[in-house]
């Protein structure tokens, strides 16, 4: 029997979350499996890679064979280079105790650079957030300072009116001071 290590979809349409499964090879890719070792949401950034990797390891080193996608999985997590270390303590090369400690020292540095693109991409992030921000306040200042503009012109149309009134009074006044003028002068040119 022919055993992988592969996913196996569940999750809604166009929202696709992937089980990492040990199966048969000849079994359906969402039918029947061997046992379930993780998961696997690629909807998130960076991708949420969560597997147990002794359990990984164990298979890998049974013999089980990952699909592509896993394997890279694998590769990103450390497993594949987990067993590279063990096949050299199997041959001699090298003795458990440096096997584990380049292990640990990779897992340490691994973990510190998915750490550091977290923060980046949360940082870029928040300011983004800010620059639109900053845009939506600028438009709306723009468009209260626009609508300031137009009710003072409502204003100022509608303000003349009594001024002009006021000028049409003080003309009429004059108008009767003029007259009045000229019936005092035609009265002192009759007399």
């Amino acid at each position: 029997m022919a055993v992988k290590i592969r996913l196996a979809r569940r999750g809604r349409k166009k929202a696709a979350m992937f089980d990492i499964v040990i199966a048969d090879s000849r079994a359906p890719r969402d039918g029947r499996f061997i046992e379930k070792i993780g998961t696997y949401n690629p909807q998130t950034n960076p991708a949420t890679i969560n597997f147990d990797g002794d359990k990984a390891f164990d298979w890998i080193m049974k013999g089980a064979q990952p699909t592509d996608t896993v394997r890279a999985m694998l590769s990103y997590r450390g497993v594949l280079y987990r067993k590279h270390l063990q096949l050299g303590v199997i041959k001699g090369a090298i003795s458990q105790e440096t096997a584990d400690q380049r292990y640990t020292d990779w897992k340490e540095d691994k973990d510190s650079k998915i750490e550091g693109k977290r923060t980046v991409l949360g940082t870029a992030k928040d300011e983004a957030r800010q620059q639109r921000l900053a845009a939506e306040t600028k438009v709306k200042e723009a468009r209260s300072e626009a609508q300031r503009a137009k009710q003072a012109a409502i204003d100022a149309a509608n303000a003349p009116a009594p001024v002009a009134e006021e000028v049409a009074a003080e003309a009429e006044g004059e108008t009767t001071e003029a007259a009045a003028s000229t019936e005092e002068t035609t009265e002192a040119a009759a007399e």
